[in-house]
């Protein structure tokens, strides 16, 4: 995840890929160890639009509550994989973020990768630095999951699964993957804005409905936590 200036003007060169970008900014490595917190930068960025009156607003290093908010976290788990800059890509690599089992979205073959659903599901230890020595963990615990982000996940297994249900597709596809099977590209690589595919033009839009109800659920935390003061 590359780290842009901490204001709305640089929202748009804030997003998650598997390889390092070209761009003159720190990337940040995402380990198992740091998921939550790269969940929850990327919510706090991305959950509020960027306009001319907020452009120059700065983010800044919050409060401790949301720490012990598991909700919020949650709530950031969802919309962060469920994001247009989520462009976690399986032509770049092994696809860790597929947020379904190959049941619940019908594929037909085994993903390369069940890490998502493992995270999701508590069966992921993770380690937490004390000090220079030692280490002390977490107890892994299935997430639960608001009544919006639960629709977020339901919109977006409808997606998936409308994915699997076409021919030859690529059965570790990302959510960047399906769009772009979708949208397609124009001459400049670019990926299309819409599709002309009726259906699939009706799923992302539900999704993208129900990510707009999770960010306005999320927006109070955002100035409670003061990741940005009012």
């Amino acid at each position: 995840m590359p780290s842009p200036a901490p204001d709305f003007q640089n929202q748009s060169f804030l997003f998650l890929s598997i390889n390092i970008g070209t761009r003159h900014v720190y990337y940040l490595p995402i380990t198992v160890n740091n998921l939550i917190e790269t969940f929850i930068y990327f919510t706090v960025r991305h959950s509020i639009e960027a306009t001319w009156l907020n452009d120059r607003d700065q983010f800044v290093f919050p409060k401790d509550g949301w720490q012990t908010d598991i909700e919020f976290q949650n709530d950031s788990l969802a919309f962060t994989l469920f994001h247009g800059q989520n462009r976690i890509s399986s032509s770049e690599g092994i696809n860790h973020w597929i947020p379904f089992t190959e049941q619940e979205v019908n594929a037909k073959e085994k993903f390369e990768s069940p890490f998502m659903t493992d995270f999701i599901n508590g069966k992921i230890k993770i380690e937490e630095e004390t000090d220079l020595f030692r280490t002390s963990s977490n107890q892994p615990t299935k997430r639960e999951f608001s009544e919006e982000a639960t629709a977020v996940f339901d919109a977006g297994k409808e997606l998936w699964k409308y994915y699997h249900s076409q021919p030859n597709v690529n059965v570790n596809a990302s959510f960047y993957d399906i769009r772009a099977h979708f949208q397609g590209r124009n001459a400049k690589g670019r990926m299309n804005s819409k599709s002309d595919d009726e259906r699939y033009m009706e799923l992302i839009g539900e999704l993208r409905t129900k990510l707009s109800f999770l960010a306005d659920k999320i927006k109070p935390k955002i100035y409670e936590y003061e990741f940005l003061k009012e």
